[in-house]
Parts: C-alpha cells; structure tokens; sequence
C-alpha cells in the first residue's frame, strides 16, 4: 500500500495529514464555487438565489398573489433548501427585490427595502413583505413542464431544481458578483431586449462572429441613467476576453446657475458624494464651489444641487475635478466567470455565453415539448378507449354489472390496455350525456394536432429555432425596455491641480535670517519694515500669488518648494521652515522666489561659475529639497538675479578686485542643475585663500542702468557706458574707475 493511500485499522481511517488537507480545501473550494458563489450559464442564479425564487413560488407567492411576510419566505428557504445564516439569505433577497440594485428585479417588496442613498438601510424581514415580481416568470413559468433536473435538498427529504430553465439569458440580464476560492465572478447587467436580438442572430446565423454580436449588445445596461463612458474599443475588448472594465459617469445639467446632478453611477450615495465634496471644501480644495445642497425627494430621485461661486467658474473644469476626485465616477469590474453547461467554471466571452446558453435553452424546450408530447399521447390513448366505451355503452355497463372482475373482461372484450380500462371505470355518469361523443372527437381532433405539431418541431431543427426565436421575441416585448445607462464618448477625468484649485491674489513671501517665512497680502509692502524676532532681521522677499508655488535656496545649492497659501499671515512673525522642511545640517536659507514657472533667473556662486535656471525646474515635492546648483569648496550661494529678455540683457559680473566684466546674458547656458559654466575668471589660488571673488552678477535690460555701491559712493553705468568693460564670457573684465573698485553691492534700474 503506498503512502498516501488510507489505511483502516479497527474501523479507524488514517490517512498522511498532507492528504487529507489538501482533499479537504479542494472539497471545501469547490464546494464554494459550485454551490455558493458563481452563476449558472443557464439561469445565471447562484444556489441561494435559485432558491429563494423557488421557495416563493412554492408558497404560492405569484406576481398577483398576496404578499407575505420575508420572514416566511426566509423560514421556508432555510428549512427545506439553504441551511445557512438568515441574516445572508434576507440580504440576498434584499438585492433580488432592490430596483437600484438589479436591473430586472425578481421580487416585488413592500415596505423598507433599502434607498439608493444606502442600500443596507432596509427593515428587518419581520417587517417587509414580498412577492414574485412578473420578470420571476421567465424563469418559473416551465418548472413544472418536465424541463428541470431534480436534485435532493440538504437532508434528502425534498427535491429542488438544479438550474431553473430561464426563457432568456438571466445570465447576462441581471449580473451578479461573487468571490469564491481563487477566483471571482463580476457579470454587469444587460439590456434584454439587445440581448434577445444578438440571440435570435446568433440563432439564425450560427457562425456569425463576436463583431456581428456586438452589433446588437452596444454594452452594459445598469438600472441608473448615468452614463457609461468606457471607450467602444475597451468595450469591444471585455466582450471578446470575457473580463475587463466599465467606467460611470454622473449626468449633470445647468439650471439658473447651479449645476444639477440627475443620475448616479451604479450603487453610488448621492449623501456620500455630498459629503466628499464637502470635504474638500472644508479643506480649502473647491474654492471654487460656494454651496451644496441635496434636492432629492419621490419625483426626483436624484437631485444633488452643487452652486459654483461666480459665473466665471469653469463648470466643465470643475466636474472633470469632481469625476476624478469623488465617486461621481466610478470603475466597475468584469469578469465573466459562470459554471457553464458541462458544470464547470470558467471565464466566457460573449460569444460562447451566449452559445452555450441557446444550446441550453434548446435542450429545456426539446424536453418540455417531449413532455408535452408524452401527456398528449397518453390523453389520446384514454379518449380512444372512453371512445369505444361511449360507443358500446350499453355493452360496458352490462359488463360492470354483472362481471365478477369487470376491469379484465373490458381489456379482453375491447382490447384496451390497464389505463384505459381503469379510466373508463372511473368515468362518472355525468360524462355519459349524447354530446360527449362530438366532445371527445373535438378533443382527438386537437390533441392529433397538437401532437402532429410537435412531432414536426421535435424532428426539424429549423422549426425548433422558429419557435425559440418566437419565443424570445414575445419575451423581449412583454417584459423589455429601453435602455437606461447611456453609452457615450467622454474625455478622461481630470484632477485639478492644487495650486489650480486656489483664488489667484497677490501675495508677498517674506524670508528672514534665521529661515522663518510668511506671507503678506498684495505687492505694496515693506518687508524690511515689518517686525522681526528678536536677534532676526529681514533677508528676502518675493512678489506671487497665492496659486503659486514658493521657491527657497539654501547656502548648498539645494532648491525647496511650498505653495504660496499655506504660509501664516504676515500680522505675526509667521513660521520656521526647518518645520515643513528638511535642509542639511548646517544649511541656512538664502533666498526666496515666486511667480510663473517660466520665469528665469541667474544663479550663481561667487566662484564666479553659474548658469540659467526656469523657475519650474527648481520647484521640488520633497522636503529634503532637490540638488539644483553645485557648489564648490569654499564657495558662497549669491543671490538669484531676474532675467528680463535672453535676447537682449547683458550681465555685469564683478570682483572684489574691481574688475567688470560685461557680457550677453544668452552666452550662459540654461539648465536643470548643474555648476554652470565660467562667469568671469577668478584664479584658482586666490580664492581658495579667500584673495579674489566674484562679489555680484547683475542682468541689466537693454534700456536699464547698472548701479555700483561703493560705501558712501555710487556710479550708474547706461549701455552705452557699458560697452567700455563689454568681453567674452569667462574673461578677467577691465578695472573699474578708481575709488570704485570697492563695490558693496549692485542694483538695477530699468526704464
């Protein structure tokens, strides 16, 4: 015997525990796939469902019944056929009932049975009453026909239908969802009547292609009037994997102003979307929005009232930010995973959905007309024998009189069979009248029809087709609709940036010595003027706005960004940097910039290297800053200088020795980051003992003036005063006037 066989031993099995766990999980996952979690192809139910439906109809909850308590609908369910939770199995029925849920609902409820807003909100099923919807008839109405496999319930003393035979494919109409072991199920509801038209093509061209389907199935049909706005193409591609994804989209309209949302994605709480709204409002995100209302009530199911706070807001731009920001749009899974009709699960596409349901569905008729067939040739058998007793009645009765075993002596007298013999003695006198014979030959004549009638579709594969085709043509008209989720060509849902999002107001970005920062509103104002900590002063400002990112250097060359609106109000002394970010140890700030992100700006060290720079590239998300200008040993960051015109400006470097030096602006190279290239030539030995530096870098305009301070003294150099110290980029420049070399500082003034 080999290991993993079972042994019995005194009536004992023993098995290795590596078998029997993994007999045991596979049991168990099957079970879970097979008889819990995934659909059928053929009435596109899970066992809870099937028996719910079934249950109802047993206690003779029809469409125009009465209702009756869940609770007893529940009771009969978990007794006879489903022997687990209540709670589950009312949720179930719950969604079966749901018109917001599913798409065609089965169940008719009275009562609290849930609101779009939250589905779960239903009353206990002591409360609700319910009863088959009309839809439920599609699925019920051959149950009784001889066209259902009968299986044993959980304790064997009952029998329930393995699958129902659906008059149309459920499977796809209403969807469902599941998650059993290893895999799941995700089917989106369908429209029936473009179903039932891609069947009948399929029907009468058995080759046609997925393409000539998909002519008919435009797509998912959900019970909402949200759009579906996944591409054609994408669209295209789930049908012919069997898996994919379904993008929803709200419908919104304008109405004197405010914007008027009507319709919902699938399953979405309108009180759910208000309050993510309302979220980003409370954290300054829609200054944009300026009310919220919902509006909602019996006429208007869904009415969601959103007030923008001026004409000049950009409606279309502010609903893309809230389709990509809330669950005003919403992404479905699909997953066409279903047990098809040889039992086993797997992942279909329309087309082989579809084919294998039709060839279910052929095999459900050919068993109910089989049926029928079989009931009309016995009723045949039994009117062609009370036929010949009517017409011998005189005969008969002599015999039932006066014979001991009058049973026998009828089948030999008149060659009848058992049934017909025993029909005839349980024939009641009444039915003995002189017009019973044109009523028997009346029903021969029919049931004869009948039975010729059947016999010819049974044997003709093309009748067959014509009667299914017949079939779910008058299911499509009685029980279909139009479409309601319809299927258009959006653009992609677009966030708006933060800085986006923000009231465009000047501001002033104040930078002190020891790095704490604020911000002032408009452009008139004196920083250097304003109050200070003490032992801190005034180092740096910048004019922006508030959509607008701040930039700050620091003494290593590293670049840092903020967003202008989050700095405290200049009435106080505002906030340390080094709390919102994280420069290196021994780094101070140095300078602050703001406004367009194409804006450039010289950098420099007074190693006299330095480049371009756009201010969008030194805008940086991390706190620890981005390396942006190289530093060489011993070097000093100088301060950023605004490039008006590449074209036209000309820059004015200068050394502590006194040297100018003058050059085009556009001979420097525009850069990312990087050291930069040589401004004017400072020997390598004199700065490394600190002999000779370059004290500034200025970009003067073509009608600006350059001004040196030199202590008490000052000279403003024009262009044309300029062109005296004019040299190629990297040079030593010329020596400045006597009692000028000195210089402090630069300014710049332009006309």
């Amino acid at each position: 015997m080999s290991e993993i066989e079972s042994r019995q031993d005194d009536g004992i099995e023993r098995m290795p525990l590596k078998t029997f766990t993994e007999r045991a999980y596979l049991d168990y996952s099957m079970y879970v796939i097979l008889d819990r979690a995934l659909p059928n192809v053929g009435d596109g139910m899970k066992p809870v469902q099937r028996r719910i439906i079934y249950a109802m109809s047993e206690l003779g909850l029809s469409a125009t019944a009465k209702f009756k308590k869940s609770a007893r609908t529940v009771g009969d369910v978990l007794g006879k056929f489903h022997p687990h939770g209540d709670s589950a199995c009312y949720e179930a029925m719950v969604l079966l009932a749901q018109p917001f849920s599913t798409r065609y609902p089965f169940i008719d409820g009275q009562g609290n049975w849930g609101a779009p807003d939250d589905p779960k909100s239903f009353a206990a099923m002591r409360y609700t009453e319910s009863r088959l919807a009309p839809y439920s008839e599609l699925l019920l109405q051959e149950v009784g026909l001889g066209t259902v496999d009968w299986v044993p319930n959980f304790d064997g003393t009952l029998e329930e239908p393995a699958v129902l035979p659906a008059r149309v494919p459920n499977v796809l109409l209403n969807g469902t969802t599941g998650i059993a072991v290893g895999m799941a199920t995700d089917i989106p509801p369908h429209n029936l009547r473009e179903v039932v038209t891609a069947c009948i093509r399929l029907i009468d061209e058995p080759k046609a292609d997925l393409a000539a389907l998909l002519e008919h199935v435009k797509g998912p049909d959900y019970p909402t009037e949200a759009e579906i706005i996944t591409p054609r193409a994408e669209l295209h591609k789930m049908y012919e994997t069997g898996s994919g994804s379904i993008r929803m989209r709200a419908i919104y309209e304008r109405e004197e102003g405010d914007i008027i949302i009507t319709a919902l994605p699938h399953q979405v709480s309108g009180a759910k979307v208000l309050e993510q709204i309302a979220a980003q409002m409370v954290a300054k995100k829609l200054p944009m929005v300026e009310d919220l209302r919902d509006e909602s009530d019996h006429e208007n199911p869904t009415r969601l009232v959103i007030t923008p706070r001026s004409n000049r807001v950009d409606v279309a731009a502010l609903m893309s930010h809230l389709f990509a920001s809330t669950d005003l749009e919403r992404t479905y899974r699909a997953n066409f995973n279903v047990i098809g009709i040889d039992g086993k699960p797997q992942v279909k596409n329309l087309l082989t959905m579809l084919s294998e349901w039709l060839v279910f569905r052929t095999d459900t008729v050919r068993k109910r007309l089989n049926y029928r067939l079989e009931r009309v040739n016995k009723r045949l058998h039994l009117l062609e024998g009370l036929l010949i007793a009517f017409l011998n009645i005189d005969e008969v009765i002599h015999i039932i009189r006066t014979e001991d075993e009058p049973k026998k002596s009828l089948m030999q007298r008149f060659e009848l069979s058992v049934a017909q013999a025993d029909y005839i003695l349980d024939t009641k006198l009444r039915q003995l009248a002189r017009l019973e014979e044109m009523k028997i030959r009346g029903e021969q004549d029919e049931l004869a029809k009948e039975r010729d009638y059947l016999l010819k579709t049974l044997g003709s594969k093309q009748r067959m087709k014509t009667l299914i085709k017949k079939e779910l043509m008058a299911d499509a008209e009685k029980y279909g609709d139009e479409r309601r989720s319809p299927i258009v060509s959006r653009d992609a849902a677009q966030a708006m940036d933060e800085t986006a999002l923000m009231p465009s107001e000047p501001t002033t970005i104040i930078l002190s010595e020891k790095g704490w920062v604020r911000a002032a509103k408009g452009h008139d104002v004196d920083a250097a003027a304003m109050n200070y900590k003490a032992g801190d002063s005034y180092l740096d400002a910048a004019n922006g706005r508030t959509n607008q990112q701040a930039v700050f250097l620091d003494s290593t060359g590293r670049s840092y960004s903020l967003p202008a609106h989050t700095f405290p109000s200049a009435r106080g002394q505002g906030e340390p940097l080094t709390g919102r970010l994280n420069p290196p140890a021994g780094a101070v700030f140095t300078a602050v910039l703001s406004g367009d992100v194409n804006d450039l700006y010289l950098l420099s060290t007074d190693a006299g290297y330095g480049f371009i720079a756009r201010l969008g590239d030194m805008v940086s998300k991390n706190k620890n800053g981005k390396a942006l200008l190289n530093v060489p040993k011993g070097a000093r960051v100088l301060p950023p200088v605004p490039i008006h015109d590449v074209a036209s400006d000309l820059l004015a470097a200068i050394s502590n020795t006194g040297h100018l030096l003058v050059f085009p602006v556009q001979d420097l190279p525009q850069l990312a980051k990087g050291k930069g290239n040589k401004i004017i030539s400072i020997p390598t030995a004199k700065f490394a003992s600190g002999e000779e530096f370059m004290v500034a870098a200025s970009c003067v305009p073509a009608d600006g003036a350059l001004t040196l301070h030199c202590g008490q003294r000052h000279m403003s150099l024009k262009l044309k005063d300029m062109t005296h110290y004019l040299g190629e980029r990297g040079r030593r420049g010329l020596k400045l006037p006597r009692g000028l070399q000195k210089v402090d500082s630069v300014s710049v003034e332009s006309n």
